[in-house]
């Protein structure tokens, strides 16, 4: 018990005739990085604020850190962190005010300087936040959820916006929050995130878990590669008889397959026949994208309460 950080038993949640969450069980390892991904509407937000204590549940148990979050004991809220997709701070405060002012909330603070350090946000320091580009306001929402020190961190869709660079910025700095001890608990909606940064994750679907495990398991489970390419002029019909192939009204065509090596001998042999080139051709396995959508996708506009 003392290495698990979350312990979620038969969690139920009801909004008057809908069951938002339908009885998931969790265990999270403490250091471990977790996320828990679905649709909205699939039961996500309200099981991820029970455990916060900002909801309460109807039926199950829920243990964070050895505490009971709906009894809101002061002990509990002092050792987690919570992020926000959306936050709101004083905008003529400094990033170190800023920091300072959360820190005094709780009792063993982590050092101003320590926190700016972890989030990249030194060089800001005295910078206004009203000043900062919208990749240092969310650092610097981090910065608030670390400024107690806690064992646990919630992030909430901690990369919505973000360029390319500032979403790698910021997996460098969950990845840096691990390799301090902390357990992080994620949501995103961003499969390729999920993929990169969570040890394992959970795919909620209609209140209930339909997978979990480590990205690269659920992966695994994906018997099909695919193969794409374009078909270039005067090759009509090239794949019209291959089973599963999708043909795009661009000419691109993409085949899910159990047996890549297979195809490509026979699609290859075709188009040297031919005397043609396959335009942009290649071959990919799964991903975590993939499995998603293949467990959730039809069921995405379905669930009404989130």
């Amino acid at each position: 018990m003392n290495d698990l950080a979350i312990e979620v038993r038969g969690l139920r949640k009801r909004y008057g005739a809908i069951e938002a969450v339908a009885g998931i069980d969790l265990r999270i390892a403490r250091g471990e990085v977790f996320a828990l991904l679905g649709p909205n509407g699939a039961g996500k937000t309200t099981s991820v604020e029970i455990m916060e204590g900002h909801r309460r549940r109807n039926a199950g148990e829920v243990s964070i850190l050895g505490f009971d979050p709906g009894r809101q004991e002061r002990a509990f809220k002092e050792k987690i962190g919570i992020v926000l997709q959306e936050t709101s701070v004083e905008p003529y405060l400094t990033v170190q005010e800023t920091v300072e002012l959360f820190r005094g909330y709780y009792p063993h603070p982590r050092p101003v300087a320590e926190v700016l350090d972890l989030v990249g946000l030194s060089e800001q320091r005295k910078t206004r936040v009203r000043r900062l580009s919208g990749g240092q306001q969310r650092r610097l929402d981090v910065a608030i959820g670390l400024a107690g020190d806690p064992e646990l961190l919630f992030l909430d869709e901690p990369t919505t916006g973000f360029d390319p660079a500032a979403r790698r910025g910021a997996w460098e700095m969950i990845k840096g929050l691990q390799a301090l001890g902390k357990t992080v608990f994620l949501t995103t909606h961003y499969m390729d995130e999920a993929q990169h940064l969570a040890d394992r994750v959970a795919i909620i679907r209609r209140g209930e878990i339909v997978a979990e495990g480590a990205p690269e398991s659920l992966i695994a489970r994906e018997p099909n590669s695919l193969v794409r390419f374009r078909l270039p002029a005067g090759a009509d019909g090239l794949a019209d008889d291959v089973e599963g192939a999708r043909i795009g009204a661009d000419g691109l065509v993409m085949i899910e397959t159990p047996q890549p090596t297979a195809l490509l001998f026979e699609l290859t042999g075709r188009a040297r026949e031919r005397g043609i080139e396959l335009g942009e051709l290649s071959v990919s396995r799964a991903t975590l994208e993939d499995v998603y959508l293949r467990l959730v996708g039809a069921s995405a506009e379905e669930a009404k309460v989130e």
